[in-house]
């Protein structure tokens, strides 16, 4: 009993049974990403990717370097020197008017106090603005209008030449996170706290808002992630044991029919239809999800803390049939059917039960530390970057066996050996 008192013994009801982690066996048959190359540049967490064009990509991270790559090669094409701090943001920029050449812009902020207008085709420092009182935590461009953002404790407004337009005032809280675009030449600035998409929201305490980008209303809530079965009482005890991280909202992407969520170690697929969750997988991984990218034919990838990239498949579950009635001697006395109302919840539990299930179909381990975010590129495969300092680069396994073995036979073709058996 006293063992119990002091935290040693069995935990609150609920909480003892945790979802088990998914696992899948070597043989990945529906995992292309069967070959890998490692890509090394960077000496410190490598936390941004952005893609440039079809075939290149950049990083960057708390080195405060920025490294230009070759989707196709992997050969590593620029490095940008520059700041003298660990970057914090970073965006593509469009290309400017006054340039004749239309080369391929990015924009990067930096902890030290600076944003940096690089070329990614030479690889030179086309500008730099070092006005600024406060890191700049996140960037965006508003193309339509011609003037890019910056937030961080003040919200900033530029030109396209660099010339700041207007700025708030210095706002006393955490500063602003995430920016995003919305209609009628507006952008929504997220507080201290994470804002995702333009017509989501969701917070650290696990709750996510609809909105309605016209009048503002709320047009949908979901606020009980890390338990989306309805059929369950919310215990008091339960609710105040649950840690802040496994309810956080850390990442958001959506289609025109779902909302997929990460929150804490799981998955949520949320539809805008139905305005409820209709698949999950509260043990996604063994800690928390940080980056989640939709997949064409109903698949999702998702990183982790734990080291890992994982990609998923929305299927639809399969209706059970319904429970035979009993007949004959013993249903006369009610041994054979289970009454009415011990049949109701079972019934209800059935009615509430997520319609589709999230399988697993791959698991990449190739990282040794948290995997920060991915690129997926649907000719060159899928690029992930880490606190390893590593980036790598996922291969379709049976497309490059062809291309390898396609260009064999051009070379042999072009030194005549093709012929020679002739």
């Amino acid at each position: 009993m006293l063992r119990w008192l002091i935290g040693g013994g069995r935990e609150p009801q609920g909480l003892a049974e945790k979802s088990p982690l998914q696992t899948i066996g070597e043989e990945q048959t529906q995992n292309p990403y069967t070959e890998l190359l490692v890509l090394k540049a960077h000496h410190d967490i490598v936390r941004f990717l952005v893609r440039l064009d079809e075939y290149r990509f950049a990083s960057a991270g708390d080195d405060g370097i920025v490294v230009v790559w070759n989707a196709q090669t992997g050969e590593k094409l620029l490095e940008l020197n520059g700041h003298t701090q660990k970057i914090t943001a970073l965006i593509t920029f469009p290309s400017l008017e006054a340039c004749e050449e239309k080369n391929q812009l990015i924009l990067t902020a930096s902890a030290d106090r600076t944003v940096i207008l690089w070329d990614c085709d030479t690889g030179r420092q086309v500008q730099k603005v070092s006005c600024f009182q406060s890191t700049v935590k996140c960037l965006i461009v508003l193309q339509r209008l011609d003037v890019w953002l910056s937030g961080g404790n003040d919200l900033c407004v530029w030109n396209q030449k660099l010339d700041l337009l207007c700025k708030t005032s210095h706002l006393s809280d955490t500063g602003i996170s995430a920016l995003i675009e919305i209609p009628k030449n507006c952008v929504v600035a997220a507080v201290g706290k994470e804002l995702n998409v333009s017509f989501v929201t969701g917070s650290h305490v696990g709750e996510m808002i609809i909105w309605d980008i016209l009048d503002w209303t709320v047009q949908a809530c979901e606020c009980n992630f890390w338990d989306p079965s309805p059929q369950l009482d919310t215990q008091q005890e339960i609710k105040l044991c649950q840690k802040p991280n496994d309810i956080s909202i850390h990442h958001f992407t959506w289609d025109e029919e779902n909302v997929f969520a990460a929150v804490g170690r799981g998955l949520y697929v949320y539809n805008l239809q139905m305005k409820r969750v209709i698949a999950c997988q509260k043990s996604a991984h063994d800690s928390n999800v940080l980056h989640i990218a939709k997949l064409p034919n109903r698949q999702l990838i998702s990183c982790s803390e734990d080291g890992s990239v994982r990609i998923w498949e929305l299927r639809e579950k399969q209706q059970l049939a319904a429970e035979p009635v009993p007949t004959g001697f013993f249903n006369m006395w009610g041994f054979g059917r289970v009454n009415k109302q011990a049949s109701q919840p079972v019934k209800k539990q059935q009615e509430n039960a997520p319609p589709c299930s999230l399988e697993l179909i791959g698991d990449l381990i190739g990282h040794s530390s948290s995997v920060e975010m991915f690129l997926y590129f649907e000719d060159h495969g899928l690029v992930t970057c880490s606190a390893d300092h590593l980036i790598i680069l996922w291969k379709n396994g049976e497309r490059e066996s062809g291309l390898r073995s396609l260009k064999l036979f051009q070379k042999l073709e072009e030194d005549g050996d093709l012929y020679l058996a002739v």
